[in-house]
């Protein structure tokens, strides 16, 4: 609550104003001395909090399927359905945020995350297991993403906050690459359909609900983290750090009064605001980009929702599925980001969008292809370095390892191309003074795709990779590469009607 009693004091000691450095890229870092404590504690919150969620999200429609005995129709209706009302409750964080402050939004978020993982981990009941885990899980992920976001820019002075922006998004990758050695070694050393005793309590639980308990862990310990690790009302200035009462909104308003109140404005607002927006040509022209690079963003929902269940009915239980995707995708990406995009600043944002989004579409036809193209190489000193050195199988190595390895590779490079250009794209042909509002409009092809892909991996998978019975996973990988194809393609035919001039660029 805010408090005229408490003055504001500012420690220009701690922070001063830095000059954005020149002498190469090590020296960029230079500008993070003597930055506030705050801004590194959100580094590693952001880590774990993603760490946790990647764990948990893996393991999802594996735990719906074989522990709550959900088909794989209904497993991928359930998931996509928690996926879209997390970015529903997304949409409402800003306003919320407002009303009781950022650490309480965060911590509310974190503790909802705890109570819910905790009715997953122990529960066997589907209605408790939807009502009291997957909603609330959906609510409380959804507190803690923007804030993050909105965190990094009140603990970072001008000159730090490009650089602080850029480690962000690397931590972010770490936490992903972290989740995929957690989430195989755990399946590899428990088993992939055994039960297990929690010490102490004694309660049983299956090796997806341990990966639950892997997340909660790592949930918990954002608790003190958080607690103490960030003052209220701390903020870097480029004059020094202030701290002063954090001020919210009817801070003497009740917690529920202000959730609804904010509900009701939210709403309000964001109608205000699309109405004011369609009047603007450019806006639908947006809406139109957006739409199409939705049918790209599939690829990534796929691979939360198709790909494990894939992987262990292809490859067998315990397979190393995490590395082979998570790992590698998230490796590639810490390292190809920052060099595409010095590479390619110079070029328009929807020239390299569509160049990516065509390497990421290409990547899946190599799914497409039969397994046994890739048998020489499984045999070969490659299959040997990926199969024996880097996921530590034993044996022959099956050729699927190879097409998903390709596979990864290639559409990591062209992630690399095109995901962080689109929110670019979207600031950069935004009128001025409305750069957030075309900013918020860049989460709608992630949005979209889980539409698309709450109606499709589940037939897919119950179609062409079945649990038991013939599998012919070849084309449903096709079916999910023509899909995906509709981006590139329609960013090139659709050029004309989609495309606005950048500001600043004249290709």
């Amino acid at each position: 609550m805010a408090s005229s009693a408490q003055p504001t004091t500012v420690t220009p000691e701690k922070q001063s104003p830095q000059r954005e450095p020149r002498e190469g890229i090590l020296a960029r870092f230079a500008v993070l001395k003597g930055a506030m404590p705050e801004l590194w504690v959100v580094f590693l919150v952001k880590f774990l909090a993603v760490a946790a969620y990647a764990i948990m999200n893996s393991t999802l429609v594996l735990w719906l399927s074989a522990d709550l005995g959900y088909s794989d129709e209904y497993a991928s209706y359930l998931v996509a359905g928690w996926s879209i009302s997390m970015t529903v409750f997304t949409v409402l964080v800003g306003s919320l945020t407002d009303a009781i402050g950022l650490r309480k939004t965060f911590l509310l978020g974190v503790w909802i995350c705890v109570a819910a993982r905790l009715v997953m981990m122990i529960t066997q009941n589907k209605l408790l297991a939807v009502a009291g885990g997957l909603v609330p899980l959906a609510m409380g992920e959804a507190l803690g993403t923007p804030v993050l976001v909105a965190a990094i820019r009140r603990y970072s002075t001008t000159s730090q906050r490009s650089i602080s922006f850029s480690i962000f998004y690397i931590m972010m990758n770490v936490g992903f690459l972290a989740s995929g050695f957690i989430f195989d070694f755990m399946r590899e050393h428990l088993g992939e359909h055994a039960r297990h005793t929690l010490p102490l309590v004694g309660v049983q639980i299956s090796t997806y609900q341990a990966l639950f308990f892997a997340s909660l862990i790592i949930e918990i310990a954002l608790i003190p983290i958080l607690y103490f690790g960030i003052r209220p009302g701390a903020e870097a200035t480029d004059e020094g750090v202030v701290i002063a009462p954090e001020q919210t909104r009817d801070s003497q308003e009740g917690f529920f009064a202000a959730i609804t109140r904010t509900v009701r404005d939210t709403v309000k607002d964001t109608g205000r605001n699309f109405a004011a927006l369609g009047r603007q040509p450019g806006f639908y022209r947006l809406l139109g980009f957006l739409m199409l690079i939705a049918f790209v963003k599939l690829i990534y929902m796929q691979m939360y929702y198709a790909y494990p269940k894939f992987g262990i009915r292809e490859l067998g239980e315990g397979a190393p599925i995490g590395r082979l995707w998570t790992v590698t995708n998230a490796a590639l990406i810490i390292i190809l980001v920052p060099i595409v995009g010095v590479l390619t600043q110079h070029i328009s944002a929807y020239r390299v969008v569509t160049f990516g989004t065509a390497i990421s579409a290409l990547a899946v036809f190599i799914l497409a292809l039969p397994p046994t193209w890739f048998q020489g190489l499984a045999d070969g000193w490659f299959g040997h370095w990926l199969g024996h050195g880097y996921l530590g199988l034993k044996g022959a190595v099956n050729p699927w390892y190879i097409s998903i390895f390709f596979f990864a590779v290639l559409l990591s490079v062209g992630e690399a191309f095109y995901s962080p250009r689109v929110y670019e794209y979207a600031a950069s042909i935004a009128p001025k003074g409305q750069e957030a509002s075309y900013g918020a409009l860049s989460y709608v092809p992630m949005f979209l795709a889980k539409l698309i892909v709450g109606g499709v991996s589940g037939t897919l998978l119950a179609r062409y990779c079945p649990e038991t019975g013939p599998r012919d996973s070849t084309t449903m990988w096709l079916i999910i590469a023509l899909i995906a194809s509709v981006a590139p393609v329609g960013l090139v035919a659709f050029r004309r009607w989609v495309r606005v001039r950048e500001a600043g660029r004249d290709d």
